[in-house]
C-alpha cells in the first residue's frame, strides 16, 4: 500500500455525502488499519479562535479581549464529522511537544492539547497553524475503495494550500495544482 499521508484529497464533484461536497481534506495519517485526516477548507459558522479560548477558559477574560484581532477573530474550522467537540492543530515543525506533536512530515506535526491553544494565543508559535473541530476517518481498506471509485482526487502537499489560500479558494487551488478546473471534472470516470 502507498501511504498518502501528508497529502490532500478533493471530493469529486458527485459526491453524495453533503458533509464532504467541495472538501479539501489533508491527510494526517494512512496506513492498513485506515486513515485520518482533517477538513481544511470549511470554516465552522459563527464561532472564532478567541471563542473557543474563552469556552476552556484558556486564559483571562481581560487578557483574551487584549490579544490581536489576527489571533481573535482567527478561523475555526470544521475538521470533519468525527469528535466534533475535539480540537486539532495543524501547525509548522518549530512547535513540537515530546508525547504530544505527532509528526505527519518533516514540515507538519498535529498537537490535540491545551498548551498549544495557549501557545498560539499568547506566545505567537507556532509560526503557521491552522485550528479544526473534528476529524475525517476511515476504516481499514475504506478509503482506497472510495478512491477506487472515483470520489477524491490526490494532490501533493503543498505549503501555501494548506496556510495561506484563504478558505473559500482552496479547493479551486487544489484543483488547480492538478492543472484542472471545476469545468475540466466529470462526475463520469473510468479505471484502466
Amino acid at each position: 500500500m502507498i501511504s498518502l499521508k501528508g497529502q490532500f484529497l478533493v471530493a469529486m464533484p458527485d459526491m453524495t455525502d453533503e458533509r464532504f461536497r467541495e472538501s479539501l481534506i489533508y491527510l494526517v495519517g494512512h496506513g492498513d488499519e485506515g486513515a485520518m485526516g482533517l477538513v481544511v477548507n470549511k470554516s465552522v459558522d459563527d464561532m472564532s479562535f478567541g471563542d473557543i479560548l474563552e469556552e476552556l477558559s484558556l486564559g483571562e477574560h481581560d487578557d483574551i479581549i487584549r490579544l490581536p484581532d489576527q489571533v481573535k477573530n482567527r478561523e475555526v474550522l470544521r475538521g470533519g464529522p468525527v469528535e466534533k467537540g475535539r480540537g486539532f492543530v495543524l501547525h509548522s515543525s518549530d512547535y513540537f511537544r515530546d508525547g504530544n506533536s505527532y509528526e505527519v512530515s518533516e514540515e507538519i506535526y498535529l498537537t490535540a492539547t491545551l498548551d498549544v491553544l495557549r501557545s498560539l494565543a499568547f506566545d505567537n508559535e507556532p509560526a503557521e497553524a491552522i485550528f479544526a473541530l473534528g476529524y475525517c476517518g476511515w476504516g481499514a481498506g475504506q478509503l482506497e475503495g472510495e478512491l477506487g471509485r472515483n470520489g477524491w482526487l490526490t494532490v501533493p502537499y503543498s505549503r501555501d494550500l494548506l496556510f495561506d489560500v484563504p478558505l473559500e479558494k482552496r479547493y479551486d487551488a487544489a484543483l488547480r495544482k492538478l492543472g484542472i478546473t471545476r469545468a475540466s471534472l466529470s462526475t463520469m470516470a473510468g479505471n484502466a
